[in-house]
């Protein structure tokens, strides 16, 4: 019997996009996940005025307060330590990912994961976090609500029985979602999800994903407030060298973002060598912080009353420096200690307050170009150039600076992608034995088709053959494991290996029937030429058959066959277009290799 399953109308369907009714289905979901987002946002914000309220002002409120106002002195040291410690125990004994800053255990899960995301973070996530943030952690809530809206999206696809790809798409709509209710930025929540999190550009992921976002920022005005974050009114520079201005200022950030990322790492490193658990890590980061608090309130907490100042270029000459030193500092030792936060925010300020810094000396406004540093510094950082322009600009509702965010934003970009192997994000993941790698391509073997790959008009068999010459043939003149069996009129009959005719000789078959009775009823998988070749490439794995067959969709005929090693020329025809460089000069082509 042959088995043409894979030649159906529905399996070599050929079109731009593998969408389907289930892309329906998760958009209904995502409405419903996008409200979780927003709800877990709001949640986390409270929390986090909570926790500031107890530790700085001892009441029970969650009313928004700035610790910088706090009389307590000298207590600055302590109060740091005390939630370190709390945190430290969660993690010890809750769940140890709650550690460290969201993203890259979002992007693990999601890899590594099967995007399956447990009760226990979804709830100690943003009460850590809450802890973290409002005992003076340096930290920002992007990261634990994308890891909080990552997992409630995450669980509520583990309800219904869905693919893992299916549940990715939910995780990451949650994590959009929160990121959305946060800061008010739809357009950049969507651009993060696609450069950071789905890895793959998908209708499947993309439209649910889009439809929590909206549903995030429908929600957003009752829950959180309405209008960009840091709203800013920035008179744009004038002048034809104002983009080049951007350009150079995106080098150094990108140069920044280096920096801060081997910092990090370093530090962390250092922790790991101490011979103390881990437990008690974030406790000797938060002397850090404690140190920090005294030298500077400012640096204290999440910061975005320092963005306000940067973009209303309300701090003088010494006060953007102290920042720029004191909360890097503070929030590298204490991040690299390994406690629960996130990295968005300190990057914005530190990416803020270069550009102001730079902005001091050049035309225009230096809260500007402190916007300018923002979206310079989250592409450096986070490898997304798209979502950093995006970002800055709807922070600010600044949408007129995009040229100017979008020009710093790829000059960072360039400067990391060239210094650095891996992002801040994704050398977390690898320094756990992962490999990660962020550039998207369509696969080789869904553009070719098998006629591309395919080896035409191959050897067969036929099927009135006796057994007794094809037991001689394998013996004396095979050159592959199998071959196509046809009929007289060339259509597929089955196909004959190496193992059949082990099994003839070990049963002592009568050697003298015909090839085509002798056959196995095991069914026998085919394709089309005009097949993707990833289908074949499925059906080898399913079936372990080495060799697929290749027959005309009108006769039957075998018109060739496809191997493993046919498969192999899809990925070698990729690299050779990455690799080999021709010159075309006077109608003589040279060529060169890497």
């Amino acid at each position: 019997m042959i088995r043409e399953a894979s030649c159906s109308a529905e399996a070599v369907r050929l079109g731009d996009h593998s969408a389907d009714r289930r892309m329906i289905m998760l958009a209904a979901m995502a409405l419903f996940v996008g409200s979780g987002g927003a709800a877990s946002a709001w949640v986390l914000l409270k929390l986090i005025a909570l926790a500031t309220n107890l530790f700085w002002f001892g009441r029970l409120s969650f009313a928004e307060v700035d610790m910088a106002d706090n009389a307590l002195g000298m207590a600055v040291l302590v109060i740091p330590m005390i939630g370190s410690v709390i945190v430290g125990l969660m993690a010890r004994f809750g769940s140890e990912k709650i550690r460290g800053h969201g993203i890259p255990e979002a992007i693990e899960t999601i890899l590594f994961g099967e995007s399956r995301l447990s009760m226990k973070v979804a709830i100690l996530k943003p009460v850590s976090s809450a802890i973290s943030i409002g005992s003076g952690g340096p930290f920002g809530a992007e990261g634990p609500i994308i890891m909080t809206g990552g997992a409630i999206g995450s669980l509520f696809a583990q309800c219904f029985h869905l693919s893992a790809a299916e549940r990715k798409t939910l995780l990451v709509a949650g994590a959009a979602a929160g990121m959305t209710a946060i800061f008010g930025t739809p357009l950049a929540a969507i651009l993060l999800a696609i450069e950071v999190l789905l890895f793959e550009w998908k209708p499947r992921s993309f439209v649910p994903v889009v439809l929590a976002v909206l549903v995030s920022f429908t929600w957003r005005p009752l829950l959180i407030g309405n209008g960009p974050m840091f709203a800013a009114h920035l008179a744009l520079p004038t002048g034809s060298w104002s983009l080049a201005y951007a350009l150079g200022i995106g080098l150094l950030l990108g140069l920044q973002a280096t920096l801060l990322s081997k910092a990090l790492y370093w530090i962390e490193d250092g922790f790991h060598h101490l011979p103390l658990h881990w437990m008690w890590w974030p406790a000797l980061g938060s002397i850090a912080v404690g140190l920090g608090g005294l030298v500077e309130p400012q640096v204290l907490g999440a910061g975005y009353g320092n963005i306000h100042a940067l973009l209303g270029d309300s701090l003088g000459m010494r006060a953007i420096i102290m920042l720029l030193v004191v909360k890097g500092l503070v929030w590298l030792i204490a991040l690299g200690s390994g406690t629960s936060g996130g990295v968005l925010a300190p990057l914005l300020i530190l990416g803020g307050a270069l550009g102001c810094l730079i902005g001091q000396f050049l035309p225009g406004d230096p809260g500007f170009w402190a916007m300018i540093g923002m979206a310079g510094i989250m592409s450096g950082a986070m490898r997304a150039p798209i979502t950093g322009a995006l970002f800055a600009a709807e922070l600010t509702g600044q949408f007129a600076a995009l040229p100017f965010c979008i020009a710093a934003a790829v000059s960072a970009y360039a400067i990391s992608v060239l210094l650095m192997r891996r992002s801040i994000l994704t050398e977390k993941i690898a320094r756990r034995g992962r490999h990660i790698l962020q550039e998207y391509s369509v696969d080789a073997l869904d553009l070719l088709q098998v006629r591309d790959l395919m080896t035409a008009e191959p050897e067969t068999l036929a099927g009135d053959m006796p057994i007794r010459e094809v037991i001689r043939f394998f013996e004396k003149e095979a050159r592959h494991r199998s071959y196509p069996v046809i009929d007289k009129s060339g259509r597929l009959v089955g196909l004959v290996s190496r193992s059949d005719v082990l099994r003839w000789e070990v049963e002592g078959c009568d050697q003298e029937t015909l090839l085509a009775e002798s056959l196995s009823d095991a069914s026998q998988p085919t394709a089309f030429p005009d097949s993707p070749s990833g289908i074949v490439a499925d059906l080898i794995v399913q079936s372990g058959i080495g060799r697929i067959p290749i027959v005309d969709p009108d006769s039957r005929k075998v018109v060739g066959i496809l191997s493993r090693q046919d498969l192999l020329k899809a990925r070698h025809r990729i690299r050779v277009e990455e690799t080999q460089r021709t010159r075309h000069v006077g109608g003589t082509r040279t060529t060169a290799g890497t």
